[in-house]
């Protein structure tokens, strides 16, 4: 049985990727700062400062009385948005842990990592700073406008050299879009406000789909460095995608028909790598 270790295991996130790991038969080991209110009973919590080297060091090699190896690392902890903290804090609490995290599975001679990049480095907010074409995809530079993106880009970049370093290595950034789960669905669709929702282009991510392509990364066989956009197919929105492209950025170029309420942001080089496909929709929840 693999043996992961799901670092921020009790957010948002992490609580669907722990659940969806579980359930797929992996040996799951949560990190957190804070328990999670709703993980599984025979998955271990381990409380963890990600800041301090030493600890991470010790937890991806082995803790007493819980496990003596680790397989896999999925790290999805971080200050998740920018103006939660000041400006500076926010990078260097989530780029320490970043590097931590590398850096120790580097010496434990872990070769499977998967973390939590983000829908931000595309150029978030995107009313203001414009994706140079539709649908967004990977194949432009990294475009960070703020803080978090910017801890994010950096991140990217070690990655990189990291899989430079060991050519065995495989190291995934999932650029995940806006995370949502059913607790949030009762506020779809944001047709009275899209302006709202013009920072990424209308999009969003099911927690269970951001799981799904969690699992589907560490089961990749692939090597090196790779980053994904990941994003449901559909939009927030009951509006159909052109209109609003028309409306609100009507002179990017678009490289495809843009049909339906369909999404902005592109997940298909996910879809043709790791075989990510996405299962759920806020549409499935909406009230009768």
């Amino acid at each position: 049985m693999t043996r992961v270790v799901v670092t921020g295991g009790s957010g948002k996130l992490g609580r669907a990727v722990v659940r969806d790991l579980d359930e797929h038969g992996y040996d799951v080991v949560l990190l957190d700062r804070v328990p999670s209110p709703d993980k599984p009973e025979r998955v271990p919590f381990v409380r963890i400062d990600l800041s301090d080297y030493g600890q991470v060091l010790g937890a991806l090699t082995g803790i007493d009385d819980r496990y003596d190896r680790v397989d896999a690392v999925v790290h999805l902890a971080a200050v998740p948005a920018p103006g939660q903290v000041p400006d500076v804090a926010l990078i260097t609490n989530n780029v320490t842990a970043s590097i931590n995290v590398f850096h120790a599975a580097r010496v434990a001679r872990i070769k499977n990592v998967v973390w939590a990049s983000s829908e931000t480095l595309l150029g978030i907010p995107m009313g203001e700073h414009h994706p140079p074409y539709l649908p967004v995809d990977e194949e432009f530079a990294v475009r960070p406008q703020s803080s978090y993106s910017l801890g994010k880009a950096v991140e990217e970049e070690m990655a990189r050299h990291f899989t430079r370093w060991d050519p065995e290595l495989k190291m995934i950034g999932l650029r995940f879009s806006n995370v949502m789960d059913e607790t949030d669905y009762p506020s779809f669709p944001w047709d009275a406000s899209p302006e709202a929702k013009t920072f990424n282009l209308w999009s969003y991510i099911d927690s269970r789909d951001g799981a799904q392509a969690v699992r589907k990364s560490l089961e990749a066989e692939l090597t090196g460095f790779e980053a994904f956009v990941i994003a449901s197919p559909d939009t927030v929105m009951d509006t159909p995608t052109i209109e609003l492209v028309e409306r609100f950025v009507p002179d990017i170029e678009r490289r495809t028909d843009i049909d339906g309420t369909s999404s902005l942001l592109s997940s298909e080089k996910a879809r043709e790598l790791l075989g990510y496909a996405p299962e759920h929709s806020w549409r499935d929840h909406r009230s009768r």
